[in-house]
C-alpha cells in the first residue's frame, strides 16, 4: 500500500485551473501542472482497503491501487506499465472520463476520494515527457487482415491491440483525420489534439494504418470490406443525434451540438479562412441539454464571445451531496461544476422548451419555455409558467439513439437490437460472419472508459476467431454495466 496514513493526514487536492479571464482568452487545456511531489501525496491517500470497490468502479479494470502505491514510491517506470497493462490511452481517459472509479473509492465512504484520475493522467504525461512511451511492435505477422471501421476510443484500441497480436490492421475514417470525437467533439480546451497525435504516432511506428476521407458504405462497399479482409470491426459510434421535433424547429440558428463543435475546433487550431460557419459570437446562445457535451458548448461559445450563455436541462437541480437512492459505490447524480461553468452562463433547471420563436426572416430570436415537475415518471408542464428568453443561436445537446442507419449497416448484413444498436453476442461478434461490433454503435451512448473496454475485449474476441485463440486481455461482457444507477 502507500502510505499507511496519507488518507487520513493528507486532504484531497487537485491541480488548479488557470484563471477564468486568462483561460477564456485561448483555447489550451484549462488546468496548471501539480507538482510531482504534490501528486505523490495524493497518490499516498489510497488506503488498504482490502476489497478495491474502484476496480469495479471502472470498466477497463484498471489496478489502480498499484499503480498509486508505484507513483507515491517515485517508481514511475512500473507505474506506467501497470496502467498501460489495462489502458491503451490513459491520456484520454485522463482527462475525459468522469471518473466512476473515484465514486466508488473507499476513501469516498465518509471523505473525499483519492484522485485517481489525476494521477493516472500524471503518470502517462510523466511516461511521454521522458519518452518512454515506445512503439510496441510484434515479433511477427500472423498474415491476417483487419479492417476497423471507425477511429473513436473504441476503434483506437481495437486496432491497437490487434496490431500488437500480429494482424495487419486497416483503420478508415470518413472524416479528414482520425480520431472521431475524440477530435471533432471534445474541444481543444479539454483535450488538445497533439494528445491525439502523438499517439496515433506511436500506432503507426507500431504498423497500424489509417485510410481517411473514406466513407464505408459509399467509397468502399461493406461486402467489398467482408471480402477484401479476414475480419471486420465496426466501431462507428452512436452518431444518431436526439432531436427536438418542435414549432419552429426549423428557425435559422437552430443546430445540433455535433454540427457546431467541430467548427470551434477547427477555430482553435486555426485551421478556418473565415469565421465559422456556425458562430457563437455577439449572440445570445441557448443550449438545450446539461450534460458534458453541453458544457462543451457552453465553454466554446463562451471562447467565441457570445453575448450570453444559457443551459437548459429538463430535470430538477441535482442535489449536492449524495442522494439516499444512490449509495456508494454508484455513480451519484450529483450537482457538478464543470471548468466550462465556471467561465459563464446561466443554469437552468426543470425548464422544457415549447417553440422556437422566430424572426419575419426566419431566424432565431427567442425561446418559448415553460417550467416543468417530474410526476408519475413523466414531466409534467406548471400552468402559467411560460416565459422567453432571447436566443439567436440554441444548440441542441440532448444525446444520442444509436448508430446512423446507413447503407454500411445492410451491406455487412448486420442486425439491430431493440435499442437500435447493433446486435452482438457475449464475444461482439455481429450476426454476420467475421463482423464484430465495439463501442458505441453495440453498447449505446456510453462513457471513453467503456469504449476502450469493448474496442480491447473485441480484439481479443476477432483474434480467437482468426488464430483459435488469444492472449489479448478479455476485459468484460458486452452486458457488463457499471456501477450507476
Amino acid at each position: 500500500m502507500a502510505d499507511p496514513k496519507g488518507f487520513i493526514n493528507t486532504p484531497r487536492e487537485l491541480p488548479k485551473r488557470r484563471p477564468v479571464d486568462v483561460r477564456i482568452k485561448d483555447w489550451k487545456e484549462v488546468y496548471q501542472e501539480q507538482d510531482f511531489s504534490a501528486l505523490q501525496k495524493q497518490a499516498g491517500r489510497c488506503m488498504d482497503c482490502g476489497i478495491p470497490f474502484c476496480h469495479q468502479g471502472c470498466p477497463l479494470g484498471n489496478l489502480i491501487p498499484e499503480w498509486n502505491d508505484l507513483i507515491w514510491r517515485g517508481e514511475k517506470v512500473e507505474a506506467i506499465e501497470r496502467l498501460h497493462a489495462t489502458n491503451n490511452f490513459p491520456e484520454f481517459t485522463g482527462r475525459l472520463c468522469p471518473a466512476p472509479c473515484e465514486t466508488a473509492c473507499v476513501v469516498a465512504i465518509n471523505a473525499e476520494a483519492v484522485t485517481i484520475k489525476q494521477v493516472e493522467l500524471r503518470t502517462i504525461e510523466e511516461a511521454f515527457l521522458e519518452k518512454r512511451v515506445v512503439p510496441l511492435i510484434p515479433d511477427r505477422l500472423s498474415g491476417r487482415t483487419v479492417a476497423v471501421v471507425g477511429s473513436g476510443p473504441a476503434g483506437l484500441a481495437a486496432a491497437q491491440q490487434l496490431t500488437r497480436a500480429g494482424h495487419t490492421v486497416v483503420v478508415y475514417e470518413r472524416a479528414d483525420k482520425i480520431g472521431g470525437l475524440l477530435r471533432y467533439g471534445i474541444p481543444e480546451f479539454k483535450m488538445e489534439k497533439s494528445i491525439i497525435d502523438r499517439r496515433l504516432y506511436q500506432m503507426q511506428q507500431e504498423g497500424t494504418r489509417f485510410r481517411t476521407g473514406i466513407n464505408v458504405g459509399k467509397e468502399i462497399t461493406g461486402s467489398a470490406l467482408r471480402s477484401k479482409y479476414d475480419a471486420v470491426v465496426v466501431a462507428i459510434g452512436a452518431t444518431n443525434w436526439r432531436d427536438l421535433p418542435i414549432s419552429g424547429r426549423d428557425a435559422k440558428g437552430v443546430y445540433q451540438a455535433m454540427e457546431y463543435l467541430p467548427w470551434g475546433n477547427k477555430q482553435a487550431l486555426n485551421e478556418l479562412e473565415s469565421d465559422p460557419v456556425i458562430n457563437a459570437a455577439g449572440k445570445d446562445v441557448v443550449i438545450l441539454g446539461g450534460g458534458d457535451t453541453g458544457a462543451d458548448c457552453l465553454g466554446t461559445a463562451i471562447r467565441q464571445g457570445a453575448k450570453s450563455v444559457t443551459q437548459l436541462e429538463i430535470m430538477p437541480r441535482p442535489e449536492n451531496e449524495r442522494p439516499s437512492s444512490q449509495p456508494w459505490p454508484t455513480y451519484p447524480m450529483v450537482y457538478r461544476v464543470s471548468s466550462a461553468h465556471e467561465e459563464a452562463g446561466d443554469r437552468m433547471y426543470a425548464v422544457s422548451t415549447q417553440e422556437f420563436l422566430k424572426d419575419k426572416d426566419g431566424n432565431l430570436r427567442a425561446l418559448k419555455l415553460i417550467e416543468t415537475r417530474f410526476l408519475n415518471g413523466k414531466f409534467e408542464p406548471i400552468p402559467a409558467s411560460e416565459k422567453e428568453i432571447p436566443a439567436q443561436l440554441a444548440l441542441l445537446a440532448l444525446g444520442f439513439t444509436g448508430p446512423e442507419k446507413s447503407e454500411l449497416l445492410s451491406q455487412l448484413e448486420v442486425e439491430i437490437d431493440d435499442r437500435g444498436n447493433i446486435k452482438r453476442d457475449d464475444d461482439y461478434a455481429t450476426s454476420s460472419e467475421g463482423v464484430y461490433v465495439c463501442g458505441d454503435a453495440g453498447r449505446g451512448q456510453s462513457l471513453i472508459v467503456w469504449a476502450i473496454a469493448e474496442g480491447r475485449s473485441a480484439a481479443a474476441a476477432v483474434d480467437r476467431y482468426l488464430t483459435g485463440h488469444t492472449q489479448l486481455p478479455f476485459p468484460l461482457e458486452p452486458t457488463a454495466r457499471p456501477l450507476m444507477v
